[in-house]
């Protein structure tokens, strides 16, 4: 692996964990997005995995809310954790170069529906079902591409959690999306040496990144970032779907 990607890799995890560090969440999303401008999809999450991992696990247990999520959440996280395996080998298989439009046009779907700020309620009685097919259908989705934020943002969002419980419930969902995407490569023969030195640092980047968000978050006005972290996402989706579908046909 060159000097110069190593390089891009640092800046794409330092920016990834900053805004991790700011909102609390888009360490998986900011660096798969970015990554996949130079890389396949498959080789991105390689790099990914690692430090989403364990900044995941930082926040899963950083808060007294855990036992309850997990008992409020199973559903969702159970059907994440069989379509992630089920769908598993399209990341690596004929298809793996699609995902790249497919992870411009998921970037661009949840920044629109996060821009919009769509108030949507899951009554109590039917969080179950409704967590058991988002899980299942982000799972099929994060198995294609390593992104797992729509459909499950948008529901996970519409519970009513409060500020920190919704950060924690991130965490846990986040981590066993992780954690079972991490069974598949390794299973794919995609974690080995190769992705040792590209995760350290990505990992040393991504705890630095965040601890400079954190830092910073009190002296940042939280909406106005977030809203221009979205509309940079927006064009970045479109860049990735537009450029890979003019390789995939025209190249």
């Amino acid at each position: 692996m060159t000097h110069t990607l190593l390089i891009f890799i640092a800046a794409v995890f330092l920016l990834a964990g900053f805004v991790k560090g700011v909102i609390g969440l888009g360490l998986p999303t900011v660096s798969m997005g970015l990554l996949a401008v130079s890389m396949p999809p498959a080789h991105a999450l390689a790099i990914v995995i690692v430090p989403g991992v364990l900044t995941n696990i930082w926040q899963t247990f950083a808060g007294p809310y855990f036992l309850g999520i997990v008992k409020r959440l199973w559903p969702l996280l159970l059907g994440l954790a069989v379509g992630i395996r089920l769908d598993g080998g399209m990341m690596t298989g004929p298809y793996a170069r699609y995902g790249t439009v497919l992870i411009g046009v998921l970037l661009v779907t949840y920044a629109i529906v996060s821009l919009r700020k769509f108030t949507v309620t899951v009554l109590p009685q039917h969080e179950k079902w409704v967590g058991g097919v988002i899980g299942l259908t982000t799972g099929v989705i994060s198995g294609a591409t390593g992104v797992q934020v729509v459909p499950s943002m948008p529901f996970m969002q519409a519970l009513g959690m409060k500020k920190d419980e919704l950060i924690q419930a991130l965490g846990v969902f986040f981590t066993v999306a992780t954690l079972v995407q991490a069974f598949n490569l390794s299973a794919a023969g995609l974690l080995d040496e190769s992705t040792a030195l590209p995760g350290v640092i990505a990992l040393a980047c991504s705890f630095t990144g965040m601890a400079v968000g954190q830092t910073v978050r009190t002296r940042l006005e939280p909406d106005s970032f977030r809203r221009w972290f979205l509309i940079s996402m927006i064009v970045l989706g479109i860049y990735l779907a537009a450029a890979e579908t003019y390789e995939i046909y025209f190249a």
